[in-house]
């Protein structure tokens, strides 16, 4: 008899498997946020600007995730399909704050100015400040084009499935938010 040679499975394996059993909820959840936690708490936080609102973010994001794990039927990718949610939760998060508009213009400033600076002591590169600045000058549909293609390297195909936009509609946000940028980071030099 032969001796088999048994091949561990990765994580997303195992979220595979446990999604088409359809039981053990809760084990499948916990390797989730096991393998994508820290990458969608980054996609957050990139779009909401600080620690403690990208937690409360992740945080509404995780509950929807787990509600809904039920009803994935793995017409996407499992991380699509969380970043969808992530993205989702972000607009929202966004739409109330902006709608809020508890801040003054010079508090809003005063609270960027304290998140770049803050920033600047961990990353210690005054390019990735001013980066960081120009994307919080930037329209939401932009700033998330953007995070996505630069930070995340998720191919237009990918943000196209998480946003529902057209390739060609991504490739020109891409674009303008690149341009905008520049413009941004010409000005501070």
């Amino acid at each position: 008899m032969q001796n088999m040679v048994v091949i561990p499975m990765t994580d997303e394996q195992q979220i595979q498997q446990l999604l088409v059993a359809g039981d053990q909820q809760d084990k499948l959840f916990q390797l989730i946020l096991d393998t994508y936690q820290e990458r969608l708490y980054w996609h957050i936080r990139k779009m909401v600007g600080t620690h403690e609102d990208a937690n409360d973010v992740f945080q509404n994001c995780m509950i929807k995730a787990y509600k809904g794990i039920a009803k994935f039927k793995g017409d996407s990718s499992l991380l699509t399909w969380l970043y969808r949610i992530a993205s989702n939760e972000s607009f929202t998060f966004l739409n109330k704050r902006n709608k809020r508009g508890t801040l003054s213009i010079d508090d809003e400033e005063l609270g960027i100015s304290n998140t770049v600076q803050a920033a600047s002591y961990t990353d210690n590169s005054l390019a990735e400040v001013y980066l960081k600045e120009a994307l919080e000058t930037l329209p939401v549909k932009q700033k998330e084009v953007f995070i996505m293609r630069y930070y995340d390297e998720l191919t237009y195909q990918a943000i196209e499935e998480i946003l529902g936009t057209s390739v060609g509609g991504l490739k020109a946000s891409y674009h303008h938010a690149v341009k905008k940028i520049e413009a941004y980071i010409r000005k501070q030099f």
